[in-house]
């Protein structure tokens, strides 16, 4: 395929992506792209999600579990804390949930750890990422958990969620989990001055490394270009660059050249037929798939490394700060 294909076939999709193309990659008049989300709710992937939602506000009956885990098979993406992120992340609007999903949640669902309420958040800085943006979305109080970033944020820079376990090195897979959940609260709400230091802190963590590496050894870490989606709570390059683009632009900069190596793991990583394929999806019960088996072509990968390929090549860098 030519560009002009891929970015037909990336048009040929359902709302949940289509709008983002629309947006992001063919310069579509806002109008346009904005009825094309207002479907999501309405058709495919996003109507399929919010069908599933029980009239407790919950899915599969559990906050970060289904109610029927047992934890003999792989982490299943049915419950609430996963479907609210990919409802969220899709665009749909918090109107087209449940009415008051927000007071649902506060009533009828607890962590699986320690019985903690809902809106409250518990000991894992991903899953308190997942559930401030989606108080965000939702209108709920996360005060609590904005909070808790600022306070848990380790020495390095970054989180872990195994701090409660010990662990006192930050880790690539909960430090983008939770810059990500940060800018779209602040993205949402404002935030506040402590929690954007926290997020500023925690990108200097993944900068450093350039996204791939080991501050200590320069090593890079053998995950890091894995190309899979759903992204759900795993690390990856393409990953952190979608969220270091949105970062600049919601900060108002340009790419920190520090993000070259990683951009270019990218670009080697495209198929001659123009698109990026799917690598390593996450095993799990999920409601329906959303995208490719492994060996496929992806239309969520390509748009993902498209977006953010044509950002680094059109925008000036900033200079990396020195020390």
């Amino acid at each position: 395929m030519n560009d002009d294909d891929v970015l037909a076939w990336l048009a040929d999709s359902d709302p949940a992506l289509r709008w983002k193309v629309e947006r992001d990659l063919l310069d579509a008049p806002e109008g346009q792209w904005r009825a094309t989300r207002a479907r999501v709710a309405h058709q495919g992937f996003g109507a399929q999600l919010l069908a599933a939602q029980g009239e407790d506000g919950l899915w599969a009956g559990g906050a970060h579990f289904p109610s029927d885990f047992d934890g003999t098979d792989p982490q299943p993406w049915t419950a609430t804390s996963w479907s609210l992120m990919s409802l969220r992340e899709w665009g749909v609007d918090a109107d087209a949930l449940r009415p008051d999903t927000a007071g649902l949640l506060e009533r009828n669902a607890r962590w699986e750890y320690e019985d903690l309420p809902f809106w409250h958040g518990e000991v894992d800085a991903c899953i308190n990422a997942f559930t401030l943006a989606s108080g965000a979305w939702l209108g709920a109080d996360v005060s609590g958990i904005r909070d808790w970033f600022v306070t848990r944020r380790l020495p390095d820079g970054g989180w872990n969620c195994e701090w409660v376990e010990g662990a006192t090195k930050s880790s690539f897979h909960s430090t983008i989990n939770s810059v990500i959940g940060i800018l779209d609260d602040e993205s949402r709400t404002g935030g506040t001055p402590e929690l954007h230091a926290a997020r500023k802190g925690a990108e200097e963590y993944l900068l450093e490394r350039r996204l791939l590496y080991r501050l200590s050894t320069g090593e890079r870490h053998v995950w890091a270009p894995h190309l899979g989606y759903p992204f759900r709570h795993r690390y990856s390059a393409l990953r952190a660059l979608d969220h270091f683009r949105a970062a600049a632009l919601h900060d108002g900069v340009g790419p920190d050249p520090r993000l070259a190596d990683a951009i270019e793991k990218v670009r080697a990583s495209r198929d001659a037929d123009g698109t990026w394929h799917q690598a390593y999806p996450l095993e799990g019960r999920e409601w329906f798939a959303v995208d490719v088996p492994a060996g496929q072509p992806s239309r969520w990968l390509t748009f993902f490394a498209l977006r953010v390929l044509r950002w680094w090549d059109a925008t000036p860098r900033v200079r990396a700060p020195r020390g």
